[in-house]
């Protein structure tokens, strides 16, 4: 996996889980009004090749249609059609149109990274969208993660890590009680500066399952990110995110 860096633009809910289950990142990116932005990451799977016009390339077509037509009402899309699977997830606070830009944006941008792969994951900053022919729902998939860091430091390390944690964490167990596995917030740091923070998961995931993957994550910052003014972690299930500032901030892409 190569390095690339994103720009990714905060708002007032910094904490982002784009993945089952996943929390791995303190700091939060927000969703831009249009898809401007190249994908955060993405995953061709090695798992095999279909070969053009059979039968899987023909169910993959119709189930990328049903995830770009249906997922933006709800946020959410998971779908079937015979042996092909897939699901899209956009951001808790993405608008519907800003939803079905993404959506439809990162499927078209994933069949030509991916050609003839039968399984691929992409991310970006207002959404994921991920297929495959087996069947992945409801599970927590930690194989492909990566984080995105703002390399800047804090100026009172101890004090920003200490209220990153307590929300990172107030906001996991938020999302896992919520019907859309989604939370979002912030904390005061100091006299002048807050912390904030989204946490959300695939909603095919299980509330216990979901709170299990964005606590876990939340634990593994400390080894990355610790007094980092931003962060984003994405794995294939959740996603986790936070930031000191709702402007924009650049993170540097590291995977893991």
């Amino acid at each position: 996996m190569s390095s690339s860096s994103s720009s990714i633009i905060f708002t007032p809910k910094t904490l982002i889980l784009l993945i089952n289950t996943l929390l791995l990142l303190l700091v939060q990116t927000c969703h831009g009004a249009a898809n401007d932005n190249p994908p955060l990451f993405h995953f061709c799977s090695n798992t095999g090749n279909y070969t053009p016009y059979t039968p899987y390339e023909s169910n993959l077509k119709i189930l990328i249609n049903s995830l770009i037509y249906k997922t933006p009402s709800t946020g959410f899309g998971q779908f079937q059609n015979q042996q092909a699977y897939g699901l899209a997830l956009c951001r808790g606070d993405a608008s519907v149109g800003d939803c079905k830009t993404c959506v439809t944006d990162a499927a078209k941008e994933l069949r030509s990274l991916c050609p003839y792969n039968k399984g691929a994951v992409i991310w970006y900053d207002n959404c994921e969208v991920k297929y495959s022919d087996t069947d992945f729902f409801g599970q927590v998939d930690n194989t492909n993660r990566f984080y995105l860091l703002n390399v800047q430091n804090v100026s009172d390390a101890a004090t920003f890590n200490y209220v990153v944690k307590e929300l990172l964490s107030l906001l996991a167990s938020k999302a896992s009680e919520d019907p859309r596995l989604y939370a979002s917030g912030d904390l005061k740091v100091g006299e002048c500066e807050r912390v904030y923070g989204l946490a959300q998961c695939t909603r095919d995931l299980s509330s216990v399952d979901c709170n299990n993957c964005l606590h876990d994550a939340i634990h593994q910052l400390p080894s990355c990110c610790d007094g980092k003014q931003g962060v984003e972690l994405l794995v294939e299930a959740a996603t986790s995110d936070m930031r000191s500032t709702h402007f924009s901030i650049n993170l540097r892409m590291v995977t893991l």
